[in-house]
């Protein structure tokens, strides 16, 4: 990927500081029989961002790096009154994304180990009413590499949410995805010219094997 980020240094991403965030990476998002692959969405880039987020989990777990799993659950008909009329301004016919308790909802791709992290949310940002920054913080972690479905959305959310709380921003730019590149794109410009890291999936990988 062109870009126009400085070299990728080791200590920016060591181990001691920095989480991995793998965000709503799960069927009905990334998955071939999932909701949005139903919808008619081109799963091209989704399902190849889930086979650089292995390689980038594996070099994580094998580097020491905290390991954080993010999964939106919807749970239809307990939204709250802002959600329920927003929901009612859009399509009627549109269905509602990874239910709880669904297949839809489960992880495609990378999967948690016992002992991994995983938090659940129900808005699009993963330190939304979850405590996330707060618990990275005491653990001394000051340094986010995301990865996740989807880039325009819930992960562009999580990072716009990660510089709110202090956190230094890194993005796995193959990791991410969309259906549509030029949102994939956009995004990833958008933060990066906010101050955002933006480099492959490759790049974390030889980092944390220095």
């Amino acid at each position: 990927m062109t870009n126009t980020d400085p070299a990728l240094q080791p200590e920016w991403v060591a181990p001691a500081r920095t989480a991995l965030l793998l965000i709503d990476m799960q069927t009905d998002f990334g998955g071939p029989g999932g909701k949005m692959a139903e919808r008619g969405m081109d799963m091209t880039a989704p399902q190849a961002a889930l086979d650089k987020a292995g390689m980038l989990l594996e070099a994580a777990r094998a580097a020491g790096v905290a390991v954080i799993f993010v999964r939106y659950l919807s749970r239809p008909g307990t939204e709250n009154r802002i959600a329920r009329e927003a929901k009612a301004r859009r399509d009627k016919d549109e269905p509602d994304l990874c239910v709880d308790g669904t297949p839809g909802a489960d992880f495609a791709g990378p999967q948690p180990l016992p002992g991994e992290e995983v938090v659940s949310k129900f808005h699009f940002s993963a330190f939304t009413h979850t405590g996330l920054a707060e618990r990275l913080h005491a653990r001394g972690v000051d340094t986010l590499v995301l990865g996740g479905l989807t880039t325009e959305c819930c992960v562009a959310a999580s990072a716009w949410d990660a510089f709110e709380q202090d956190f230094h921003v890194f993005l796995a730019a193959d990791a991410c995805a969309a259906y549509e590149d030029d949102l994939h794109q956009g995004a990833l410009k958008a933060l990066r010219l906010s101050g955002a890291t933006v480099t492959d999936a490759a790049d974390y990988v030889r980092a944390w094997k220095k």
